[in-house]
C-alpha cells in the first residue's frame, strides 16, 4: 500500500475526510458493541493518537501493541486479558455492513462453537477460501486457496469464544489458520453467508470501488408495476409502450427524487418474457418510454434490473429471492443496510429482508409521494 502507508497503517487510510478504520469504530458503535480492543502493530500511535479512548464515539477503545512483525496469534494471545469470552473478531481491512442481529441469531440458530462471515463471491471478486454446506457448517476451510471445490471467502466478521486460544501452537502463526481448520475438523465452525459485498483496504485496486462504496450515495431501489405504473390484472403484463400507464404521482415523486440527489434504481418481476407474452426488445422499448417521460418530468432513472424467468424456473433474481437487489450492490457499490427498497407486495418485502434493505411498502394511505417526501426529509419508517 507504499506510499500511502509510509506515515500511517492501512486503516487510516482516508475516505471522505475520515479513516477507514473510523467506519468500522462506528458500524460497531451502531450495531450495539460497546467495547472495541485494537491490536496494533506498525505505527500504532497514529491510530492511538486519533481514537484515544474511543469517547468520542461512544465507545471504549482499549489497546494491545506488539512488534509489526507479529503475526495474530501472538497479537491476540497478547490481549487475552482484556477478550470476553465470547467476543467478535474483525480485519481492520475489511468493511461489510454488519447486521449483528441476524449475525447473532445465526450463531446461535446453529449451536457451533464458533462462527466465521462468508461472503459467496459469486463474482469471483476474490479467490475462494471456503466450503460451506447445506446446513451452515463450514466442511474446509483453506487459507492457501488451493483445495478444489471452494466456494465463498472468509472476511472476518467471526463470533469466537476465548477457549480458541487453548488451540494457538507455541510459535506465531495467523490467527485463521491456527483456529479455524482445527474447528472445522471438530464440526463447531459454522458460516453466515452473505451475497452483499465486502470493501476493504487492502490493495490499491480496491480503493476506487471503497470510495464508491463509503461515498454513501443516497439511493432508492423501487418496484415497478404498482409503484410506478399501473399494475396488471393478475398473469398479465404491460408487454408494449402503449399499456404502460403511470400512476397518479409517481413522476413527482421521480421529480422529487432527482431533486434530493438520489439515485433510482428499479428492480422488477417480468415473468412475461419467460412466458412468451413478450420480448426482451418489448419490454426494452417500455423501459424506454419510462426513462424518456421521467427525464421529461425532471426526474431520473438510473439503472433497471428485471428476473424475465417464469415462476417455477429456480433462479435467484425473481423476487422475493433477492438476486437483484445484489446485483444492484455491486454494480453501484450500494450499502443495503441503508438503503430503502420500496415496493407493493409481500415478495417486495421478504426481498428486501433477504438482502438486509429497509422496505416501504405502497398503499392507498402511503402512495409513492408520501413516502418519497420521508424519505427525502428523513422521516421514512421502515413497514
Amino acid at each position: 500500500m507504499l506510499p500511502l502507508t509510509e506515515t500511517r497503517p492501512k486503516p487510516m487510510v482516508e475516505f471522505h475526510g475520515k479513516p477507514f478504520l473510523e467506519y468500522i469504530v462506528e458500524l460497531l458503535r451502531d450495531e450495539g458493541f460497546e467495547r472495541v480492543v485494537m491490536l496494533l502493530g506498525y505505527l500504532p500511535d497514529v491510530i492511538m493518537d486519533h481514537f484515544a479512548d474511543g469517547s468520542r464515539w461512544g465507545v471504549s477503545i482499549s489497546y494491545s501493541v506488539t512488534d509489526p512483525d507479529a503475526l495474530t496469534v501472538h497479537r491476540v494471545r497478547d490481549a487475552a486479558p482484556l477478550l470476553d469470552d465470547l467476543f467478535m473478531i474483525l480485519y481492520c481491512d475489511n468493511y461489510w455492513p454488519l447486521q449483528m442481529d441476524r449475525v447473532w441469531e445465526s450463531f446461535v440458530k446453529s449451536g457451533a462453537g464458533a462462527q466465521i462471515t462468508v461472503y459467496r463471491n459469486k463474482d469471483g471478486y476474490t479467490k475462494d477460501s471456503v466450503i460451506v454446506d447445506d446446513h451452515g457448517m463450514v466442511t474446509t476451510f483453506d487459507r492457501s486457496r488451493t483445495t478444489p471445490g471452494l466456494e465463498g471467502v472468509e472476511i472476518g466478521y467471526a463470533i469466537v469464544p476465548k477457549t480458541v486460544l487453548e488451540l494457538f501452537p507455541e510459535g506465531d502463526l495467523l490467527f485463521e489458520e491456527a483456529v479455524y481448520p482445527e474447528l472445522v475438523a471438530r464440526g463447531q465452525l459454522a458460516a453466515f453467508v452473505t451475497d452483499h459485498r465486502y470493501y476493504s483496504v487492502g490493495s490499491h485496486e480496491r480503493l476506487p470501488l471503497t470510495d464508491a462504496f463509503l461515498a454513501r450515495t443516497p439511493t432508492v431501489i423501487l418496484d415497478r408495476d404498482g409503484v410506478l405504473n399501473e399494475k396488471p390484472e393478475k398473469a398479465r403484463y404491460v408487454t408494449g409502450p402503449d399499456e404502460f400507464r403511470w400512476r397518479p404521482g409517481s413522476l413527482e415523486a421521480l421529480r422529487m427524487l432527482a431533486e434530493g440527489g438520489y439515485r433510482v434504481i428499479i428492480a422488477s418481476n417480468q415473468a412475461g418474457v419467460a412466458r412468451g407474452a413478450m420480448t426482451e426488445a418489448d419490454l426494452e422499448a417500455v423501459h424506454a418510454k419510462m426513462r424518456r417521460e421521467a427525464e421529461q418530468a425532471g426526474g431520473r432513472i438510473d439503472a433497471i434490473y428485471h428476473c424475465p424467468h417464469g415462476w417455477d424456473d429456480g433462479c435467484e433474481c425473481r423476487k422475493p429471492r433477492p438476486g437483484m437487489l445484489f446485483q444492484a450492490q455491486r454494480e453501484h457499490h450500494l450499502d443495503l443496510t441503508r438503503t430503502y427498497f420500496i415496493g407493493d407486495d409481500e415478495r417486495d418485502a421478504e426481498a428486501a429482508s433477504a438482502a438486509g434493505c429497509r422496505f416501504a411498502m405502497v398503499t392507498r394511505g402511503s402512495p409513492l409521494p408520501d413516502l418519497t417526501r420521508k424519505l427525502i426529509e428523513g422521516r421514512l419508517e421502515p413497514s
